[in-house]
């Protein structure tokens, strides 16, 4: 029997204006499993990954994290949007890792890992500090629990937001490019980190241009243009044997 999915995105559109961003897109992600997002700049990546935590709305379709409707509850055939408080709520299921980390700096390395499982889940202040530490001694970091993120490099303080994302003991995983702003030199340090989650069977969706990466750690890959899933499938097929003209256009370019 094959493992149910963690995400189900049904037929999701979605458009700012008149420019529609996402058309019709199915996807489903099994827990456990790795799905690395490519496709080039404009194709709906970044929107896609925002409509699973409901940062963007969807205009049709829905969007499911473990069998629980995202952003929206369901009374016969309409769907409402549920409150903001709830939603929040939802959100905490649902680590998200920006590619400009995002970190607050005016607050510790420790305090920017602490601040949601005290604020938004009321966790005791002692049990969130021993987790943080242990997690940042888990993205290599021991030692940077007083600093601020300004004393950080990139890779550091990209390190920092997983554990930060991590803290909240999520049963999803999304990262947006999280090696984009990074220097050459440092992506491999993310990367690193992003392995390890895979190897202990987090469920991730990781949109980013690195293919070695994707090649190495995704169970699938989605390739997207234009808003829609032009193909997807092990990155061995999706990745050396595309079907698309339009797949095969784009990794001429970037491999």
């Amino acid at each position: 029997m094959s493992a149910p999915a963690m995400v189900d995105i049904k037929a999701v559109h979605k458009s700012f204006g008149s420019l529609e961003v996402l058309r019709g897109i199915d996807l489903e992600v099994k827990a456990g499993e790795v799905t690395v997002v490519l496709g080039p700049s404009g194709s709906g990546k970044s929107t896609l990954l925002r409509t699973i935590n409901h940062l963007e709305k969807v205009d049709s379709g829905s969007v499911s994290v473990d069998g629980t409707l995202v952003g929206y509850r369901r009374s016969g055939d309409k769907l409402y949007e549920l409150r903001e408080r709830e939603i929040l709520k939802q959100r905490t299921h649902i680590g998200f890792v920006f590619q400009n980390f995002n970190l607050f700096p005016h607050l510790t390395v420790l305090d920017n890992i602490t601040e949601a499982p005290v604020s938004a889940l009321r966790r005791p202040k002692k049990d969130v500090t021993a987790t943080a530490r242990a997690l940042l001694e888990r993205v290599g970091l021991a030692d940077k629990a007083d600093a601020y993120p300004r004393q950080l490099s990139g890779g550091q303080q990209q390190r920092v937001a997983i554990a930060r994302a991590l803290a909240l003991e999520p049963k999803l995983l999304l990262f947006d490019e999280p090696t984009s702003a990074l220097d050459p030199e440092l992506v491999g340090e993310v990367l690193d980190v992003i392995k390890d989650l895979a190897d202990q069977g987090t469920t991730m969706i990781v949109v980013t241009h690195e293919i070695g990466f994707a090649r190495e750690v995704a169970d699938t890959v989605v390739f997207m243009d234009d808003g829609r899933i032009v193909e997807q499938g092990p990155p061995a097929e999706v990745l050396d044997h595309p079907r698309h003209a339009r797949t095969t256009s784009f990794l001429s370019k970037v491999l």
